[in-house]
C-alpha cells in the first residue's frame, strides 16, 4: 500500500466532527478484506482482525478521523450563513478562505472578508470572533433556503499536495495521518499469528471531548491499546522544546495517563528493531483519545505514538510520510513482541 497516497486520500475525504461517514466510508474499503467491519451508535468504525479468546488479551489500536470545520447556525436575509467553530479552530486562518459547504449538495463558498482599502484603525489587526464571520455561497436567501439546513458542516479547502520527496500537506492530516498509520499497521499485521485479539477503531468526535473513543473502548473492552495522534512538529517559530521533527519517527508519549509498561515497550522495541522514534513527555493528560481509553471499564493499559505535524489545525497541515510509516512498523513490531508466536501472559 502506497502510504503517501494512503493518507492523501484520506485527508480529502470530508469528516468534521459528528458527520465523518464520508471519511468512514473511505477507510472502511481498505480495511474491509482484512476482517468484519462495522459502525457503532456514535459512528465509530470498528475493524475486527483478530476476535479475542475469553479472558485473553485484546489490543486496539485507535485513531480519530474526525477533522475541525464549521458548521452553519443561521442563514441570513441576504444569503450569507453565520458559522460556529466544531473543534479548535484557528481563525486566523479563515477569512478569505475557500470553502465547501456539505448541505443538500456540496457547494463552493468563501469566508467573507473586509478589503484592506476598506479597513479603518485597527481592523487591519482584528481578528473577528466566529460571531462576526460569514460565509458567502453566492447565492440569494431563497436559493441557499433550498440547498443548505441549518446544521450543515462546512470545510475549509485545501486540494492536498506532496511537497518535496517525503512530505504532504492538506487539511485533516489531524488526524487522517494517524488514521493512515494505524490502518498500515493493520495490514502488516493482518497475516500474522498472534495470541491477542486485534482490533483497529478510527473514532468519532476527538476534537468534542473524544466522545468516540470513549464508546468505542467501552464496545470492544480492550486489555491494551495504542492510541495514534499528531503532534507538534518543530517550525522556525515555534518552542523547540514543546515539538519533535519531521522525519525521525513518532513520538512516543510518556505520562502519567498512560501505561510506563507500555511507554517502555516501545520505546525498547523501536530500539531492538532499528525504527525511529522521538520522545514526548508529558505532566498530565496527553489531550487526545488515550486519556479515555484509559478508564474505559475496570482500566485498559494504554501507549500513545504521535506523528509530528506542522501547522496543526490549518487548512494547511504538513507531515512527512516516513514518519507514519515508522509509526505503523512500530506498532506492528511491539505487537508481534509482545503476542506473537506461543502462548503469553498478559502483563
Amino acid at each position: 500500500m502506497d502510504g503517501k497516497k494512503l493518507a492523501l486520500t484520506l485527508a480529502q475525504c470530508y469528516g468534521v466532527s459528528g458527520d465523518e461517514q464520508s471519511a468512514a466510508h473511505v477507510a472502511a474499503s481498505y480495511l474491509k478484506g482484512w476482517g468484519e467491519v462495522r459502525s457503532d451508535a456514535l459512528g465509530n468504525l470498528i475493524c475486527t482482525l483478530r476476535a479475542p479468546k475469553d479472558g485473553g488479551p485484546h489490543m486496539m489500536l485507535c485513531a480519530h478521523m474526525d477533522e475541525i470545520g464549521m458548521i452553519v447556525t443561521h442563514i441570513l436575509p441576504d444569503g450569507f450563513l453565520r458559522v460556529a467553530a466544531v473543534g479548535g479552530v484557528d481563525r486566523r486562518t479563515l477569512l478569505a478562505s475557500p470553502v465547501k459547504v456539505l448541505g443538500r449538495e456540496k457547494l463552493d463558498g468563501v469566508v467573507c472578508s473586509i478589503p484592506p482599502h476598506l479597513q479603518r484603525g485597527d481592523d487591519a489587526k482584528k481578528i473577528p470572533p466566529m460571531e462576526e464571520i460569514a460565509v458567502d455561497v453566492g447565492l440569494s436567501f431563497e436559493q441557499a433556503k433550498e440547498k443548505i439546513s441549518l446544521g450543515d458542516r462546512v470545510v475549509v479547502c485545501h486540494s492536498g499536495a506532496a511537497m518535496g520527496e517525503h512530505c504532504i500537506s492538506s487539511k485533516a492530516l489531524d488526524n487522517r495521518a494517524g488514521c493512515a498509520a494505524v490502518i498500515r499497521a493493520a495490514e502488516l499485521l493482518k497475516d500474522e499469528e498472534l495470541t491477542c485479539g486485534l482490533s483497529v477503531v478510527l473514532s468519532t468526535r476527538e476534537e468534542l471531548a473524544c466522545n468516540g473513543a470513549k464508546t468505542g473502548a467501552f464496545g470492544l473492552c480492550p486489555t491494551h491499546a495504542i492510541a495514534v495522534d499528531v503532534s507538534f512538529a518543530l517550525t522556525d517559530d515555534a518552542p523547540k522544546e514543546k515539538c519533535g521533527e519531521l522525519g525521525k519517527g513518532p513520538m512516543i508519549g510518556v505520562s502519567p495517563v498512560l501505561s510506563r509498561e507500555m511507554s517502555d515497550g516501545l520505546i525498547r522495541c523501536a530500539k531492538d528493531r532499528g525504527l525511529p522514534y522521538q520522545l514526548e513527555v508529558m505532566a498530565g493528560p496527553t489531550s487526545t483519545d488515550a486519556d479515555v481509553i484509559t478508564l474505559t471499564g475496570s482500566g485498559v493499559r494504554c501507549g500513545l505514538l504521535s506523528i509530528p505535524l506542522r501547522y496543526m489545525h490549518t487548512p494547511a497541515e504538513l507531515v512527512d510520510v516516513r514518519d507514519i510509516e515508522s509509526c505503523a512498523a512500530l506498532m506492528a513490531e511491539y505487537i508481534i513482541d509482545r503476542f506473537g508466536g506461543t502462548e503469553r501472559e498478559a502483563d
